[in-house]
């Protein structure tokens, strides 16, 4: 009998064993499982934080590039502002000086043009200059005296004068001074830059070019195509 209740004890306690062997496992499992959904979620976060780093990534660039565009479009704007303003400024003095030379003009002795902030007056040389001669006379000093009037409010130009001549080659005794049209439209040129400084136009923006007859406005073999090619140039030209 004795021996029967010890078995039955054994049996229990056996059984006890086991069930809590099987609770334990249950839990494991419940943990284990539990721990994997949690491993998956933070790869899946881990996942999505990539994406959306990627995409800040992304986006800060694209901003990056929008300020780049804004800025360039702004440095535009003021190159086209300011364009504008020296065009509008070229603009008054073309009229002021067509009104001014509106004599010399009709009479084909002056032609004024102004093409994209460029401004050229070109005059024939006999109103400035005796035949040969590089020394501006009076009637030419008082041309030129009506112009600096005008140019002088121009403070965002640079003036270039430029002597041109036609082909008749220099002959005689006036070809021991100037050898050839280069020399005599360079002594034109000059002359009239330096007179144009004497009446207070800034020597920093005055320069003297001579082309001598190589870059002629009109035809060389007729007497009026000569007259016209013949000139000095000024030339007003944006600052750089």
């Amino acid at each position: 009998m004795k021996k029967a209740a010890l078995i039955c004890i054994s049996l229990l306690t056996l059984a006890l064993l086991c069930s809590g062997c099987l609770v334990a496992e249950s839990k494991y499992l419940k943990k284990v499982d539990e721990t994997n959904q949690l491993t998956q979620q933070i790869a899946s976060l881990e996942t999505q934080n990539k994406g959306l780093t990627e995409q800040v990534t992304s986006l800060t660039g694209k901003v990056a590039d929008l300020e780049a565009d804004k800025a360039r479009l702004a440095e535009s704007l003021d190159r086209a502002a300011k364009k504008t303003q020296e065009q509008e400024k070229a603009s008054s003095t073309y009229q002021q000086l067509l009104k001014e030379m509106k004599t010399e003009i009709a009479q084909g002795q002056i032609t004024i043009k102004e093409l994209k902030g460029k401004l050229t007056m070109d005059v024939v040389d006999k109103i400035l200059f005796a035949s040969g001669e590089a020394k501006v006379k009076k009637e030419g000093l008082e041309v030129l005296d009506r112009v600096v009037e005008i140019l002088k409010d121009v403070k965002d130009k640079n003036i270039r004068i430029e002597g041109h001549t036609d082909n008749v080659p220099i002959a005689g005794k006036l070809a021991k001074i100037y050898p050839t049209n280069w020399e005599l439209s360079a002594a034109r040129a000059i002359n009239v830059s330096r007179y144009l400084q004497q009446q207070g136009i800034d020597p920093s923006v005055l320069s003297a070019t001579a082309f001598g007859e190589y870059q002629p406005i009109a035809d060389n073999t007729t007497p009026e195509g000569r007259a016209k090619n013949r000139r000095i140039a000024i030339i007003l030209l944006p600052k750089d």
